[in-house]
């Protein structure tokens, strides 16, 4: 039972696959249940498919090899993170994704994408393998394999026939309704006093050792501006993804890794809850909360109490800093303090007039690999 399952996960231990981030379908549940529960794998239970093209992102640059396992549905969703983040920074990840929509679907919806799936991967130039059945399982070695020689995306397009019909694993009890937390919070919404940038200068007098992603756009650009460094690593697009790929970071590093994030880039992919549950010591997740979409033109975003949004995520280190003096003592002390860390940062809106980062994407990505494999 299980076999073909079984033979499928030590193809990934044979290829030092080493970070697994996953969604769930039902046609694939007992390979998920055996990555989940190897020990030899990092496993995340996603939320969000594009998380996973993130911390993906994150655990190759700082050394590992990761892998995502997905139904074929959630590539309709990650496709604009693999193309602005995978494909531009030349990353390999191999994706295995469940095929639904071609063979014995007894669910609609499942139909159209599934079908056109096959032409739209051709249409982004992405690299793909159809497994039909069984005896075609071996193929994932490749697909592996490609990835990582040509540091692109290889996608498996796996049928429910190769298969086992009986491969089912029973209901595992959930942990946190086994838990209780007390919280007492009281929301300081005062007048912020300083910009981003003012902020981001700030911050970058206080960095030695760091990891440090920025967030895409002008914030990537204030930074460079502040202080450029080997160790930051620099969006160039793919809204949502800056805290993931801090979180792939800090899960392969010893290395403190501090990410630059705004307050919507933070709700587009809702990432805290998994940042709470892998609990990296060595993270720091800096929101400079503007209210706006700040790189667009300072566009009204939606309002969401972050702090609130972090603790209620079950983030137990949450700080707050309004003023440069706020905002220098928490830095003095950051790393005394347990990890994972959120410090909400609010600034005023508006843009510094700064320039583009004149590196290209490859180039980013290598300068930062190398700095990050350099002794702590």
């Amino acid at each position: 039972m299980y076999e073909p399952a079984r033979a499928v996960l030590e193809i990934l231990k044979r290829n030092k696959i080493d970070v697994v981030s996953t969604l769930p379908c039902e046609k694939i549940c007992a390979l998920l249940h055996l990555a989940a529960h190897d020990q030899a794998l990092c496993h995340l239970g996603l939320n969000r498919e594009e998380n996973g093209v993130g911390i993906s992102a994150g655990a190759y640059l700082a050394g590992g090899k990761p892998l995502m396992i997905i139904q074929s549905t959630g590539l309709g969703t990650l496709l604009n993170a693999l193309m602005s983040l995978t494909v531009t920074y030349r990353l390999p990840l191999p994706i295995l994704a469940s095929w639904r929509g071609v063979y014995d679907e007894r669910i609609e919806a499942q139909v159209p994408l599934g079908k056109a799936l096959p032409k739209l991967l051709d249409a982004l130039d992405l690299k793909h393998t159809i497994i039909e059945d069984v005896s075609q399982l071996g193929s994932v070695e490749d697909i592996i394999q490609d990835a990582f020689d040509n540091e692109r995306p290889h996608i498996a397009l796996i049928s429910p026939r190769a298969w086992d019909r009986d491969e089912w694993i029973p209901a595992i009890t959930v942990p946190q309704y086994e838990t209780m937390r007390v919280l007492n919070y009281t929301c300081d919404r005062r007048k912020p006093e300083l910009s981003r940038y003012d902020a981001i200068r700030i911050i970058a007098e206080y960095l030695r050792e760091e990891a440090v992603i920025a967030n895409i756009g002008v914030p990537s650009k204030e930074l460079y501006a502040a202080k450029d460094r080997e160790l930051n690593f620099y969006m160039l697009g793919s809204l949502g993804q800056a805290t993931p790929i801090g979180l792939g970071v800090s899960l392969k590093t010893r290395r403190e890794t501090l990410v630059l994030d705004g307050d919507g880039s933070l709700q587009m992919s809702n990432i805290l809850p998994l940042v709470a549950e892998m609990r990296p010591e060595n993270l720091s997740v800096v929101c400079l909360d503007n209210g706006t979409w700040g790189s667009t033109g300072d566009q009204p975003a939606p309002y969401m109490d972050v702090e609130l949004m972090a603790f209620s995520a079950g983030i137990e280190t949450v700080l707050r800093a309004t003023t440069e003096a706020e905002l220098r003592t928490i830095l003095e002390r950051l790393y005394e303090m347990r990890g994972p860390r959120f410090l909400h940062v609010t600034v005023k809106p508006g843009n510094a007039d700064v320039g583009n980062i004149p590196v290209r994407a490859a180039a980013l990505k290598r300068r930062f690999r190398v700095a990050l494999s350099r002794a702590v």
